[in-house]
């Protein structure tokens, strides 16, 4: 009677011993200090840094959404790991939380050691950007679950913040201005919206041009990392806001007090080309619920600390906190 064996099952324990070795040097390069240990353990492990009166360990997860289908089906896995991480860290600084490490997870139905390679190595950029480090995750290969080119992200950031600086809410008071830090695209929401509009409806190609580059390199354009300029403005800074899922309109409310609402230029928004040409097929109601619409962070600052946050950084204002019914209002 014939045997049959793992990889004829469809998983390949020697691919995923190829990969782990691919990925050894591109996951220590993230290491910091307080990384103990190396890659291979059961767990990673991260000293707590010194400074704080009162740390709190803050956590956030999320994924890629189906801007990975654009990925998968262009064969360009680069970037998406830093979208991955952008995703995570930019929620934590929204808490002024400083992120430390981070971990990932990767589902397949077939690893493809190559594409796997490529996506850490975007994590681990993400990282650097990030200024955290990458100490551990898992690979998953999953014949029957996945399809064998597709797979799945989902990443963990954690980090430290002071507890005395964690309630921003309370802090935001009427009269607050309100500055925009431009996004780099769409980030990593809306895209189910975006393949249903230009590749369903217009028929447009990967490779067609747009303004001047190939339309799947302006999609697949990573998601902006803010933790440096979180860092540096810190001090003058009250609140802030990651606008994903939702946009402004059901992002920017999260950070204010019931008795406050955000007075939003719509004229002073920046929208990229890319969502100027998805306008033309989408209500306005649905642009700015599905997207950021050229906006990737929202700050709250006091009027006192415009200049110094506006000079030190690529921000613009875009409105003010007033007195009323919690909400965002376009006008």
């Amino acid at each position: 009677m014939s045997q049959i064996s793992y990889k004829d099952a469809g998983v390949d324990i020697d691919a995923g011993n190829s990969f782990v070795e691919n990925i050894k040097p591109l996951v220590k390069a993230t290491f910091t200090p307080h990384v103990l240990g190396g890659i291979g353990s059961f767990a990673g492990a991260y000293e707590l840094p010194a400074g704080y009166k009162e740390p709190v360990m803050l956590a956030a997860t999320d994924g890629v959404g189906t801007k990975l289908k654009l990925a998968i089906d262009s064969g360009n896995h680069s970037t998406v790991g830093i979208d991955l991480v952008a995703m995570c860290v930019n929620d934590l600084i929204c808490n002024f939380g400083t992120p430390s490490f981070f971990l990932d997870y990767y589902a397949t139905g077939k690893l493809d050691v190559a594409a796997a390679t490529s996506v850490v190595a975007g994590i681990a950029e993400g990282c650097k950007q990030a200024e955290c480090s990458l100490i551990g995750g898992e690979t998953a290969e999953m014949p029957g679950m996945y399809s064998e080119d597709d797979y799945d992200l989902a990443g963990f950031a954690v980090g430290v913040a002071e507890k005395s600086e964690l309630d921003r809410v309370s802090l935001v008071k009427e009269g607050d201005v309100l500055i925009a830090l431009p996004s780099s695209g769409f980030h990593s929401n809306g895209f189910s919206l975006v393949r249903k509009v230009l590749f369903e409806k217009l028929g447009m190609k990967f490779d067609d041009d747009f303004k001047g580059r190939p339309l799947i390199d302006v999609l697949l354009e990573p998601t902006r990392i803010y933790v440096k300029l979180f860092k540096a403005l810190k001090e003058n800074i009250v609140a802030m806001a990651h606008i994903t899922g939702g946009g402004i309109v059901e992002n920017l409310p999260r950070v204010l007090p019931d008795h406050l609402y955000a007075d939003v230029q719509k004229a002073s928004i920046r929208p990229l080309p890319i969502f100027e040409l998805l306008k033309e097929h989408v209500g306005e109601t649905e642009m700015y619920r599905a997207f950021n619409m050229g906006v990737g962070m929202v700050l709250v600052v006091r009027p006192e600390n415009v200049d110094a946050v506006l000079k030190g950084s690529d921000g613009y204002l875009i409105g003010t906190v007033k007195t009323g019914e919690k909400c965002v209002k376009l006008s």
